[in-house]
C-alpha cells in the first residue's frame, strides 16, 4: 500500500479507493483513507462474529488495490447492519464500501452470478408491478414458519375483506405505469443481462 499516498488524501484514478470514493453511493465524508486498520470493525459485526467475513480485510484489501476482492464471494458476506459505520473511530463503514463493491461486481459476470438467485423477486416486479414473495419460495417459508404460514396463505383474501381492505394488486393502468417506469429506469435490462449469466451455467 502506498502510504505516502494515502497521508496525502489522493489515489491513482484507477484504484479501487479513488472509485469508491467518487461513487455516487459514497459518503462525502466516508473515512476510507483514514483508515488506521485497528479492527473495531471486526469486533462489532456480526458477519465476522459467524463466518470468514472480516470487514478489516475489506478495506485493506481496498487500500492495498486489491481488485480481486470484486471477484469474491467475501463481499456478499456482509449484512449492512452498519455496526462497522457505528464504531468507526475515523468515520469509515464498510457496509457502504461493500454497497459499492458489490455493484462494481455486478456490473461484471461476477456480481451477476452472485445476485441472479434473486430474479425471482425481479420477475414477480415486471409480473404485477409489486415486490411479492415468488412462489417458488412458499414451500421454504412454509417449512420454517409452520403451519401459521399455510393458514395465512390459505385465508389471506378472506382476512383482507374481514379488515375492509382493498385488492392487494394494482389497476391494470396502474401496472401499466409501472412497466413504463421499469423500462425507463433500465431495470428490465438489468434483469436480462443478470438472466444470461445465469443461462450459460
Amino acid at each position: 500500500m502506498n502510504v505516502k499516498r494515502r497521508e496525502m488524501g489522493q489515489s491513482k484514478k484507477d484504484d479501487l479507493a479513488y472509485k469508491i470514493l467518487k461513487d455516487i453511493k459514497a459518503s462525502p465524508d466516508l473515512g476510507l483513507l483514514r483508515c488506521v486498520q485497528c479492527g473495531m470493525c471486526a469486533s462489532s459485526c456480526p458477519a465476522a462474529r459467524h463466518s470468514e467475513y472480516d470487514p478489516r480485510v475489506v478495506i485493506k484489501r481496498v487500500l492495498d488495490d486489491d481488485k480481486t476482492l470484486l471477484e469474491d464471494k467475501y463481499i456478499w458476506n456482509c449484512f449492512y447492519c452498519y455496526n462497522c459505520h457505528s464504531v468507526c473511530p475515523v468515520g469509515n463503514s464498510v457496509c457502504e464500501v461493500n454497497q459499492i463493491l458489490r455493484q462494481m461486481a455486478i456490473d461484471k459476470d461476477t456480481g451477476k452470478k452472485e445476485i441472479e438467485s434473486f430474479m425471482s423477486f425481479a420477475d414477480s416486479f415486471l409480473d404485477t408491478g409489486l415486490g411479492v414473495i415468488p412462489k417458488e419460495h412458499h414451500k421454504q417459508l412454509s417449512k420454517d414458519y409452520g403451519p401459521h404460514w399455510d393458514r395465512l396463505q390459505q385465508q389471506l383474501e378472506d382476512v383482507r375483506k374481514t379488515l375492509n381492505l382493498e385488492s392487494m394488486f394494482l389497476l391494470p393502468e396502474a401496472e401499466k405505469e409501472v412497466d413504463k417506469t421499469l423500462e425507463a429506469i433500465g431495470f428490465k435490462n438489468r434483469v436480462k443481462k443478470i438472466k444470461d449469466v445465469r443461462d450459460k451455467k
